[in-house]
């Protein structure tokens, strides 16, 4: 059990978090059964790094005074596993939104791609993308992106560590639609509460590769996925994600949100 005292000395809670789920969301479901538990009004809690809402995994979730390690929790280096999706882009690089053009994906190979994937290793410049948290004129990127209101605002690009970049598997796609250019695709204005909602899916005819990535702080992997398939002379975005390891924090010892209580109480 974790005691009243030993909460306000600070833990950390590796939270394994769940698919449509915000990290925002995710604390909020912590906090409040801290509250039910301890009786608590007013206490210190956040993470070591927002997870996007499609993506599962790793959150650290720190409480009491172990929320000033929040900083360099987040200096340490990220694990990454998932799946690229070739042949087609996403205004967000993930599923977030749908599918707004097709793009040429015949000519990729699983050599052309490993050979490819290495131009991403090392220090590299990246421009991450405007659905994230980074801020603009302080104000949150994804703030900006989903009030359909970006105008000329940009996200600057900035220097990133990757480790190592590893492709684990590749299925080719299908011969039978070939996309010879660029191609539009046509869309109805989307949701709102698009993190509840996910309204992309991933046609089935495009190739697609599994991924294992060791990157420093600040990488985002969706903005990999879009300059590997421009790389590749194709599209590419991301059809799932999943944070493995935050420094020392593995996803071996972490917990689903409904197995916080208990680890409370016991």
């Amino acid at each position: 059990m974790i005691t009243l005292d030993q909460l306000q000395a600070g833990i950390v809670i590796p939270i394994d978090k769940p698919r449509q789920w915000t990290s925002f969301q995710a604390v909020n479901k912590i906090k409040a059964v801290v509250r039910n538990t301890y009786g608590l009004k007013k206490f210190k809690i956040g993470h070591a790094g927002t997870l996007d809402p499609l993506a599962t995994g790793l959150l650290l979730v720190c409480i009491g005074k172990a929320t000033k390690t929040i900083p360099q929790l987040q200096d340490g280096d990220k694990v990454y596993t998932g799946t690229m999706v070739f042949g087609a882009a996403t205004p967000c690089y993930d599923l977030e939104r749908p599918v707004d053009h097709y793009y040429p994906y015949e000519h990729i190979t699983r050599e052309l791609l490993d050979e490819t994937v290495r131009q991403f290793t090392g220090t590299i410049q990246q421009v991450p993308p405007m659905f994230s948290a980074v801020k603009i004129d302080g104000q949150r990127a994804y703030e900006i992106a989903r009030s359909q209101e970006s105008g000329d605002k940009e996200v600057r690009s900035k220097p990133v560590n990757v480790y190592s970049f590893e492709i684990t598997a590749f299925r080719p796609g299908s011969q039978n639609t070939p996309i010879t250019q660029s191609t539009p695709v046509t869309q109805n204005t989307p949701s709102k509460n698009l993190y509840q909602n996910p309204l992309g899916e991933v046609p089935p005819h495009l190739p697609q590769a599994d991924f294992r990535i060791h990157c420093g702080k600040g990488t985002y992997i969706r903005s990999l996925a879009r300059d590997l398939g421009l790389s590749l002379d194709s599209g590419a975005f991301l059809a799932s994600l999943r944070r493995e390891q935050v420094g020392e924090y593995t996803l071996d010892h972490a917990l689903n949100l409904d197995q916080v209580e208990p680890f409370l109480t016991h």
